[in-house]
Parts: C-alpha cells; sequence; structure tokens
C-alpha cells in the first residue's frame, strides 16, 4: 500500500513540471525574432495598455536606458508607437500596434499548435481529458497564490 502524496510532494511535482513544460514552450522557435526583453514589453502593453517608457521599465524591473533600447527596436519594426500624453504634452505614451498584436498573436499560437501536436501524438484521449481537468486545477491553485 503507498503512501498518498502530501502537499508538499504535490507542490515539488507541480514546479518541477510545470517549470520544465515553461522552458521547452519558450525553446519552441518563432520566426519573430523577439528578444525576451521585447516579448515581455509587448505581453505587458498587451495587458495593461498604454503606458509610458518609465512606468513601462518599473513594470519590467529594468533600468530606463535598457527599456530604451528595447523599445527602440520594437518601434522601429512598427510593433509600438508612441504619442503625445493627452493629459500632459511633454510625456510620450506607449501603445501596441496592430502588428504587434499579430505578432504576440503568432508567437502564442505557435506555441499553442507545437503543444497540441505533442498531445494529439503522445497522449491517450482519456489521458488529454486528465490534462484538461489539471489545467483548470492549475489555474486554480495560481489564483490562490
Amino acid at each position: 500500500m503507498t503512501d498518498k502524496p502530501d502537499a508538499h510532494q504535490i507542490s515539488e511535482a507541480l514546479l518541477a513540471g510545470i517549470t520544465m513544460l515553461v522552458r521547452r514552450v519558450r525553446q519552441v522557435q518563432v520566426d519573430d525574432e523577439l528578444s525576451l526583453h521585447e516579448n515581455s514589453a509587448l505581453k505587458r502593453l498587451n495587458r495593461a495598455g498604454p503606458t509610458t517608457p518609465s512606468a513601462l521599465a518599473r513594470l519590467e524591473q529594468i533600468t530606463p536606458q535598457s527599456m530604451g533600447r528595447t523599445l527602440a527596436g520594437l518601434e522601429a519594426r512598427g510593433l509600438i508607437e508612441r504619442r503625445p500624453d493627452a493629459q500632459d504634452g511633454r510625456r510620450v505614451v506607449l501603445s501596441l500596434t496592430e502588428a504587434g498584436r499579430q505578432a504576440l498573436l503568432t508567437r502564442r499560437n505557435t506555441r499553442i499548435e507545437t503543444i497540441a501536436a505533442a498531445l494529439s501524438s503522445d497522449f491517450t484521449r482519456p489521458e488529454q481529458e486528465q490534462l484538461m481537468a489539471a489545467a483548470r486545477l492549475i489555474e486554480r491553485l495560481a489564483e490562490g497564490l
């Protein structure tokens, strides 16, 4: 008779599995050539909406100079745009362009397709159903942290 796993054992197993999954998904090659910092800045602008470069640097926990380089690359490729702040014309507000939204969507879809291919070829229907149930539980766990 085996002992049922305790909360610490489950936590350790979940952390190991999720960490490996995230690492592998990040390794999926996407033809957009976005750096880690560029991708992170785009995702932040997509979630939080328009913001200033300095606020974005604070949120991403990098120096304004580093953020400036990141933003310059994104702007040069037409993925973000700068506009004067409506309340304070001296400030600049950044927002995603349609091309920026499309770049994020393409990256996300490529990763989803990679996972879907693995699920389709390596997992039975009952295992896929278990993973779907586990996904909902993992999301609930994340909300509780």
